[in-house]
């Protein structure tokens, strides 16, 4: 008795130990998939800015003498060979130097510290909203499946992914902030609320964390109004592909054995779907929603512009229109390794969640 026990100890821990092993290997693998994703989106960047010109050249060229026009080239670097201005801009990257704009001849370490926080609280505020939105709905969906409710949610869904993310965003200014004057039409909060947010030595860029802090009732009701319409805009853009994942997820998991078993047993409806097959439907939404990231800082760009939310894509419009390569290819650097990163940490919690996912 005593042998079989040990045996059974050592198969435990044998199992155990793979399993482990089994994780660290993935997550391994993972974390390092994370520098040829960055390097691949940095590289394409690149050479597709590089496609279309240089900047000082458009910007001068008509205003130049030749001679004149290629000293500047010269000084910018942009007369050397492109591979190896492509090799010198890896290793300023990695040392952490992204360049000077040439627009307005700003570190563009300055530029990402200046304007980040205002693009890290949108895309917050919309995920939000996403979250908010789409699990419940697609829950209803899923409830009441082929039905009327269904339906109508289904075609929600369709037209929230398909509208595009600037048009919805005039469209909510013109309905909410123009016509009922119920938000605030641009910015991220008032001009006094917000030179009295900047003002503070301890200020995190973050305007509702800031709010917080100082205790301002009245400030954070201010930062508030102005993120409902930027985060609705953004935040239904993932709303719609949560509600069809939550959707789909939820009618294979309520079809399964066990929640068959519980609907002979007699439990209500609500159980069924909150209590038994909610938390197995959530496993790949979880991952999806890491790769919705992405989506939720390209949308950024076109919301922060519409809506005047002085961030990251807000500069970046102004940037490519100015074709400022050194400021896009930092700005760009940095969104890929926001992206890369949290799609790992999508896939630590998801490995955490299902072991499945580790083989």
């Amino acid at each position: 008795m005593t042998v079989h026990a040990q045996e059974t100890s050592g198969a435990v821990g044998s199992a155990g130990g793979a399993a482990g092993y089994g994780l660290a290997r993935y997550l391994i693998v993972r974390f390092l998939l994370i520098i040829p994703t960055v390097l691949v989106l940095v590289s394409v960047v690149f050479f597709l800015m590089r496609a279309t010109g240089d900047p000082i050249t458009t910007a001068f060229g008509d205003r130049l003498t030749p001679e004149q026009l290629q000293a500047k080239l010269h000084q910018a670097g942009y007369d050397r060979p492109l591979f190896s201005q492509y090799l010198d801009y890896l290793r300023a990257v990695l040392t952490g130097d992204f360049g000077t704009t040439a627009t307005d001849n700003r570190a563009v370490s300055e530029v990402l510290s200046t304007f980040g926080a205002a693009t890290v609280e949108l895309a917050g505020f919309a995920l939000l909203v996403a979250l908010v939105v789409g699990l419940p709905l697609g829950m209803v969906a899923a409830s009441y499946r082929d039905r009327a409710p269904d339906v109508a949610l289904r075609l929600l869904a369709i037209l929230n992914y398909a509208t595009p993310v600037f048009f919805l965003g005039l469209l909510l200014k013109l309905v909410f902030a123009v016509g009922l004057g119920w938000f605030p039409a641009s910015g991220r909060a008032s001009i006094d609320v917000q030179l009295e947010l900047q003002d503070r030595s301890s200020s995190t860029g973050l305007y509702l964390v800031d709010a917080l802090r100082s205790g301002d009732w009245s400030a954070v009701t201010d930062v508030l109004a102005h993120a409902v319409l930027p985060s609705v805009a953004l935040g239904l853009l993932v709303a719609g592909v949560l509600l069809r994942l939550v959707r789909t997820n939820l009618i294979g998991t309520l079809s399964a054995d066990y929640v068959e078993a519980a609907r002979s047993r007699g439990v209500g409806r609500f159980r069924l779907v909150t209590g038994h097959a909610t938390r197995p439907a959530l496993i790949p939404v979880v991952t999806v929603l890491g790769m919705q990231i992405a989506g939720l800082l390209g949308g950024a760009v076109l919301t922060e512009t519409t809506f005047e939310w002085k961030g990251l894509g807000y500069e970046l419009a102004h940037y490519l229109t100015a074709r400022d390569f050194t400021a896009v290819q930092g700005i760009v650097a940095v969104f890929a390794v926001v992206v890369a990163v949290t799609n790992f940490l999508v896939d630590v919690v998801a490995a955490l969640i299902d072991p499945r996912v580790r083989y």
